[in-house]
């Protein structure tokens, strides 16, 4: 099991206070969503989870089987998926599987069974020697995930992986993530958006920096009495 606790962390880019006293915590039991609009902290959350920021103050620690590590010290049992992945135009799916897999120093027998239960979880069997530039958008982002999920990851951190991908694409991609977490991979996923927020088992609610709630989408809907999730946002403007 993995543990990831992130207590009173402040992060400042440059002058912008981006992630203002955020204490939360994700157990890996299911999907954990981090949803929020554009500019509530979501990336730089994910990026500090990383260990690509650090924080200004608090802390963050993974508890993976009873060890507690900071995220450099965890580094090499995460896996990040940015919004956007960094995949070679003329490199064919099966050609990104072996680079990647010889950056992970993955023997040949480990390699060929875990390149091809992904390629069959991807539905991208048929599709091993398409160039990654001739790739739809949905499949250019199952590619990105099947290379980083090669390393056989105990965390997955992913940063709005089905922005800009089709309705049937986003529904793949899903489908994806259920299959690792059931595996017992911690999933910790950023989304904008909303109608992607009843997916997640718990979702920890951004807004400008700092943490609303988080729980299960039906106790917060139960809590702030909402007719749509969106409508938190509103409310806590209003309060203001």
């Amino acid at each position: 099991m993995s543990t990831v606790y992130v207590g009173n962390v402040k992060k400042y880019m440059k002058q912008t206070l981006a992630l203002n006293g955020v204490s939360t915590s994700f157990d890996g039991k299911v999907i954990d969503g981090i949803v929020g609009p554009d500019g509530a902290g979501k990336t730089t959350l994910i990026r500090l989870l990383s260990s690509l920021l650090t924080p200004n103050e608090g802390e963050i620690i993974y508890d993976i089987d009873g060890k507690k590590l900071t995220p450099a010290q965890a580094k090499t049992h995460l896996a990040y998926f940015p919004q956007e992945p960094s995949l070679y135009p003329d490199l064919s799916c099966m050609e990104h599987m072996q680079f990647f897999g010889a950056l992970y120093a993955l023997d040949g027998a480990e390699f060929k069974k875990r390149s091809e239960e992904l390629f069959e979880a991807t539905n991208l069997s048929p599709f091993k020697d398409r160039k990654a530039a001739q790739l739809s958008g949905g499949m250019y982002k199952k590619l990105g995930l099947m290379c980083v999920l090669l390393n056989n990851p105990r965390v997955l951190l992913l940063d709005e992986p089905t922005i800009g991908v089709d309705p049937v694409s986003r529904k793949e991609l899903w489908e994806l993530l259920y299959r690792y977490s059931a595996l017992g991979v911690n999933v910790i996923m950023s989304t904008s958006y909303m109608d992607e927020v009843v997916r997640c088992g718990k979702v920890h609610v951004l807004n400008e920096g700092a943490l609303i709630t988080a729980a299960p989408p039906s106790e917060i809907m139960a809590k702030y009495k909402l007719q749509k999730f969106e409508d938190i946002f509103l409310r806590k403007t209003d309060e203001r």
